[in-house]
């Protein structure tokens, strides 16, 4: 069975034919994906990132209702996937960063994209509930 997705591109958007192989593809990679930046935190946390390196406090000021405990295994979950690092600092008290990894760029144009979908999505649902649909 074929079916047809819309690509987004850059410079235009285009269709493609699939197999159902190349769907079933299409599908782990997806699954793989979400498997990797699962949950509420993930997404947010590398945000929250992104201009540079932070301590555990900041991160969580950043991030607002985490607890400690949920952001500690995001980040410990982040670090198995090499999305993040984490570096000790031999001060007194100890200092301990965390910083993105250079691997974690590979997720920029994801996070644009994300950012500008969810943009539109809430302006949709307020013009929806605006006008009484």
């Amino acid at each position: 069975m074929e079916t047809a997705i819309e690509i987004h591109d850059d410079e235009a958007i285009r269709w493609a034919e699939h197999s159902t192989e190349a769907c079933t593809a299409s599908i782990a990679g997806v699954r793989d994906a979400l498997y990797v930046l699962n949950g509420k935190w993930k997404l947010p946390l590398i945000v929250s990132l992104s201009n540079g390196p932070l301590r555990f406090k900041d991160i969580q000021r950043a991030l607002g209702e985490i607890t400690p405990k949920i952001l500690s295994k995001e980040l410990k979950e982040l670090e198995l996937n090499e999305f993040v690092i984490r570096k000790v600092y031999s001060t007194t008290p100890v200092t301990i960063t965390y910083q993105l990894t250079p691997y974690s760029q590979s997720l920029d144009r994801v996070m644009v994209e994300l950012r500008n979908w969810g943009i539109q999505h809430r302006q949709r649902i307020v013009a929806s509930r605006k006008s009484g649909r």
